[in-house]
């Protein structure tokens, strides 16, 4: 599918050896206070999820892809949630190994994501919660052009400090 490939990244569905990968991440500590997890995934229940990771977009309302180079190295992954094709609009997260930030493979990710977000799945706009004090974050999805629309304040408890939360948005079509 020529749509999710770029110059230097493609996205492709989770396949079963991304068990490992997949447990590394969730697991990860640094992750639980963006991502609303608290407690630790198993391998057991992550490879559920890997077995059940090609149900229908359509109803489980979200789409998990890997981020790999063309060596085949899983680079991160990046998500659509809380798809609601009534409303033509969808979440995004993206998560990029420590090793491989700020060269430019998230930014592709995202163009990709949003090309397909059209194309594909004639979604009307893409959103994404971003912790204000996460510029790096920021600043990735506002050169992919999202546009800052509004801030929670105190919204995310974080380490036990209440955070602010900034929501940017893209008009796809």
């Amino acid at each position: 599918m020529n749509t999710l490939k770029g110059k230097y990244i493609f996205l492709r569905a989770l396949e079963s050896n991304d068990i490992d990968y997949l447990f590394l991440v969730e697991n990860n500590e640094k992750y639980w206070g963006i991502s609303d997890v608290q407690v630790p995934f198993s391998k057991h229940l992550l490879t559920s999820y890997l077995e059940n990771s090609d149900m229908d977009i359509y109803k489980v309302k979200q789409l998990r892809l890997v981020i790999s180079d063309y060596e085949n190295n899983t680079i991160g992954l990046i998500d659509l949630f809380d798809i609601d094709f009534k409303n033509k609009r969808a979440g995004v997260a993206i998560i990029v190994n420590e090793d491989k930030q700020r060269q430019g493979y998230a930014k592709e990710a995202i163009k990709l994501l949003i090309n397909y977000s059209k194309t594909h799945l004639s979604l009307h706009q893409l959103y994404c919660n971003v912790l204000e004090d996460n510029v790096q974050s920021l600043n990735l999805f506002k050169s992919a052009n999202f546009v800052e629309v509004g801030l929670k304040k105190d919204w995310i408890l974080f380490n036990g400090i209440f955070k602010n939360e900034v929501l940017l948005q893209l008009r796809c079509i």
